[in-house]
């Protein structure tokens, strides 16, 4: 009778098998790739819209900011959601608020970066409070790197 005949045998080989392609494959992977350097401290500074939008995240070495009632946030971190494929991306670089307040996700909500900043003057109680709570849940997870000021002449 051959070995092979033998149902456990077959058992025991493919064992054998998975354990040495596991081991094999596992030591012909690639090193784990390196950390990406961290990037300088932000002193806070003053922004203004137009200089904002320098900070919007188009690459991976490019910081994203996000203003919040005149807050600046570097919300970096947060490439996944303020990133350019994030479904917070249109705000990166630029003044959130509007946008946060009334829970609309559309390019129509931000204001132009060349025109002054958006003082909120027509917003209902219900944004106001929604605008305060993202505020603070900004403030509790995001570095605050500056203020953002009108533009110069």
């Amino acid at each position: 009778m051959s070995a092979f005949a033998n149902p456990v045998n077959w058992i025991l080989a493919a064992v054998l098998g998975y354990i040495s392609y596991s081991y094999f494959a596992a030591s012909a992977a690639p090193p784990p790739s390196a950390p990406r350097p961290r990037q300088p401290a932000l002193v806070f500074k003053e922004y203004t819209p137009k200089e904002l939008t320098e900070f919007d995240g188009r690459t991976a070495d490019t910081r994203i900011l996000m203003a919040i009632q005149g807050k600046v946030f570097d919300v970096t971190r947060g490439r996944n959601f303020y990133g350019p494929d994030g479904p917070y991306g249109n705000f990166a670089g630029r003044d959130a608020s509007r946008g946060l307040a009334k829970n609309s996700f559309d390019k129509d909500m931000l204001v132009p970066i060349d025109g002054p900043i958006d003082r909120l003057e027509d917003l209902q109680d219900d944004e106001r409070e929604s605008l305060s709570d993202w505020a603070m849940h900004f403030e509790a997870k995001y570095q605050l790197v500056g203020k953002l000021i009108e533009n110069k002449n």
